[in-house]
């Protein structure tokens, strides 16, 4: 089985929010298999930046459902969107 790589856009609940300490609730939040390969991070507006973590996940059933659903549960995540998939 192949692998995907996937750029999922996380938006803080807040300007204010530490964006070091949200990184590390996305990365503790990962199901079993996947793994994130860098992270940038986008000004949106008013001070707002997003996290675009590229997360590798196993090319199976579901794809990155998983993560997203995982990342949306975090605290101080306001929403999540998947950016862009290929297989790697």
């Amino acid at each position: 089985m192949g692998k995907v790589a996937a750029k999922i856009k996380v938006m803080p609940d807040s300007p204010e929010m530490d964006l070091d300490t949200l990184q590390e609730r996305l990365e503790s939040s990962l199901p079993e298999g996947a793994k994130i390969n860098g992270v940038e991070r986008e000004e949106v507006a008013f001070g707002l930046v997003a996290l675009i973590p590229t997360v590798i996940v196993p090319d199976g059933a579901g794809g990155t459902e998983a993560v997203e659903e995982n990342f949306t549960e975090v605290e101080g995540v306001e929403s999540v969107d998947v950016e862009n998939v290929g297989r790697i």
